[in-house]
C-alpha cells in the first residue's frame, strides 16, 4: 500500500477526483490510502495564523516555517518523501510518476500564498515539483493531478496492466490515433490499414503515426527522441 498524507489549509477539497474512477476503485482495494492534513491545527497563536510578512519586504504572505514543521512531524515516522507543490518546482512527469508510485510513502505539502519558508524546506529536504508553467491558487489541484497519475501505475490500480505499454511519454512519444465503430462516421473512414487484420502493418503504421504526432505537437520531445535512436 503506498501511504498518501496531504498537507493542506483546505482538506475539504480531498478526496475530491481521488475518490472516483481508477483511484477511488485503487483506494478500495487497498491499494492506497489518503490522511489529509489541516495545517491550521498546528497553528500557535489564538488567530491560528499560518502565515506572516515577509521579510525583506513584498506582496503577499508566507507560510510560516513552524507551522508546517509540526503538520509534518505530525506523521513523520510514515512520512516518506517530502513533496512540495510550488511553481518553481522540477516539472512533474511520468518518470516522476514512477518514482513515486515506488515510494514507502508520500507526504504532498499543498502550498498557498507566496510559498513557505525557505527553511522548513531546507530542514526537511523537500522535493520541489511543479505540474506545469502555470500559477494556480493553490497545491491542491496539483496534488489531485500528481496522484491521479501515480495511483494509475500500482500494481492492481488498472483492470488491463498491459494498456501502459502504449501509453503517451512510456518511449518518448506521443499515443497514436484512436478510432472506433462506426467504421464511416460523418463521412470519415477508419484508415484502411486498421481494417487489414494485418498486425505488422498496423503496429507500423501507429509508430508512423506517434512519430508525427510527437514531431507536429512537443518538437523538444521529437528532438530527445531521435538524438536516441541515433
Amino acid at each position: 500500500m503506498l501511504d498518501v498524507r496531504v498537507l493542506t489549509l483546505f482538506p475539504d477539497m480531498f478526496p475530491g477526483t481521488l475518490g472516483a474512477s481508477i483511484p477511488g476503485n485503487a483506494m478500495g482495494k487497498g491499494l492506497w490510502s489518503l490522511e489529509c492534513v489541516n495545517i491550521r491545527d498546528f497553528a500557535t497563536d489564538k488567530h491560528k495564523a499560518v502565515d506572516d510578512l515577509p521579510f525583506g519586504g513584498g506582496p503577499g504572505m508566507v507560510m510560516k516555517p513552524d507551522v508546517i514543521d509540526m503538520a509534518i512531524e505530525h506523521g513523520k515516522a510514515k512520512s516518506g518523501k517530502v513533496v512540495y507543490l510550488s511553481p518553481r518546482g522540477k516539472t512533474f512527469d511520468q518518470n516522476m510518476a514512477k518514482e513515486f508510485a515506488q515510494a514507502d510513502g508520500l507526504t504532498l505539502l499543498c502550498g498557498r500564498y507566496e510559498g513557505i519558508d525557505q527553511r522548513v524546506i531546507d530542514k526537511w529536504e523537500m522535493v520541489e515539483v511543479s505540474v506545469g508553467d502555470f500559477v494556480l491558487s493553490g497545491g491542491e489541484p496539483a496534488v489531485q493531478v500528481m496522484l491521479d497519475a501515480i495511483i494509475r501505475l500500482l500494481p492492481g490500480a488498472l483492470g488491463d496492466a498491459t494498456s501502459l505499454d502504449d501509453e503517451s511519454f512510456e518511449d518518448g512519444l506521443l499515443e497514436y490515433s484512436q478510432y472506433t465503430r462506426p467504421q464511416i462516421w460523418q463521412d470519415r473512414k477508419v484508415p484502411d490499414v486498421l481494417l487489414s487484420g494485418h498486425h505488422a502493418n498496423i503496429e507500423a503504421w501507429r509508430l508512423e503515426e506517434r512519430k508525427r504526432i510527437t514531431k507536429e505537437r512537443r518538437p523538444d520531445m521529437w528532438e530527445m527522441y531521435s538524438q536516441k535512436q541515433g
